[in-house]
């Protein structure tokens, strides 16, 4: 097992420290830190961007060759970890409690270690591993204008102010897809210049504001049905994707249940939960986002484009289009050209 130390919290200087062993190109542009490397140890890509306030990001899309252990050994700062992985698992340990836990895909996690602690990552071999670090220090949020740190929950507003990092907290919440929607499309951010940094700054405030949302539906019990299991769950997720790339094709909810070897009611429900609305009313909306970008990118006729979406109905497009944008589909094409 390869093992790599890290002595700094700074995402700048945490990809430095790994391109020592990584190797690879390391580049900097409008801020952000980007760590690629294809070599034989893996391939992937890990990048860093910090903002005001004490809030960093450190986003891995890695798959190594052979298991990879990453130890931080920090001496003079204690950051509060949000983390959320979107493919793969993790192992983690630190040395206040050395027994190893998993980091789960999909689930919310939150860590604050006591000061001068060593962590521990283990990445495994042969797994794709993508994983989302949110870091906030917290005498520095503190010092945030409207900050509003008195209304999280008991639980976290302690470690919040626990200035000396005295205390270890650890919280291993519910499994949300919202959250891992929200991650992807940070991940796919094509932006560039001051855009990009504002539309990265936005999307990481947000995700932490639904980490923090989990956080306390956890705390007050509000969690997944029973019976919407993790297994479920991960069904779903893989049927979003499925209905993206077959979404001219007929996708009733029979079809859909069947596919994901569901039953229709927790198909529903987990629709319900997952992205608060039903079968349908993802697809319709799904088909209207990806008619609007066939408009948008391509010279493709309106009657192709409502073919390729799977509706049978022009006028019926035109009409929730216009209920969804505000403007009928022809219109909208003139417009942005």
């Amino acid at each position: 097992m390869r093992v790599i130390e890290i002595k700094s919290i700074e995402g700048a200087e945490i990809l430095e420290q790994l391109k020592i062993y990584l190797q690879g190109s390391l580049k900097e542009q409008w801020g952000e830190y980007v760590l690629e490397f294809d070599n034989e140890l893996g391939k992937g890509m890990i990048r860093s961007i910090a903002f005001d306030w004490g809030v960093s990001l450190v986003d891995y899309d890695v798959n190594f060759t052979e298991d990879i252990k990453i130890v931080f050994n920090i001496a003079d700062a204690n950051p509060i970890e949000f983390i959320f992985v979107s493919e793969g698992s993790l192992e983690y340990s630190n040395d206040s409690d050395p027994r190893p836990r998993s980091f789960e895909r999909y689930q919310n996690i939150i860590i604050s270690s006591r000061k001068n602690s060593i962590e521990t990552y283990i990445f495994p071999k042969k797994v794709a591993i993508k994983v989302n670090f949110i870091y906030v220090l917290r005498k520095e949020y503190s010092k945030k204008r409207n900050n509003n740190l008195s209304f999280l929950s008991k639980s976290l507003l302690d470690v919040f102010q626990d200035g000396n990092s005295e205390t270890r907290y650890s919280h291993f919440g519910n499994f949300n897809l919202k959250i891992a929607d929200q991650i992807r499309q940070l991940q796919e951010s094509y932006e560039s210049g001051i855009v990009r940094t504002l539309s990265i700054e936005g999307q990481l405030n947000l995700i932490l504001a639904m980490q923090m949302l989990e956080h306390s539906n956890h705390e007050s019990g509000m969690v997944l049905p029973e019976s919407l299991s993790k297994s479920d769950i991960k069904k779903i997720h893989k049927l979003s994707e499925y209905i993206i790339d077959n979404i001219s094709e007929p996708l009733s909810v029979d079809i859909l249940a069947t596919r994901a070897g569901l039953s229709t009611k927790k198909l529903q429900l987990g629709f319900r939960v997952l992205y608060s609305k039903s079968v349908n009313e993802y697809i319709r909306q799904l088909k209207l986002e990806i008619s609007r970008d066939y408009i948008k990118n391509t010279d493709d006729s309106i009657s192709e484009i409502v073919y390729k979406i799977g509706f049978k109905s022009r006028s019926y497009f035109s009409k929730i289009f216009f209920e969804k944008y505000g403007i009928l589909p022809a219109e909208y094409r003139k417009k942005i050209r």
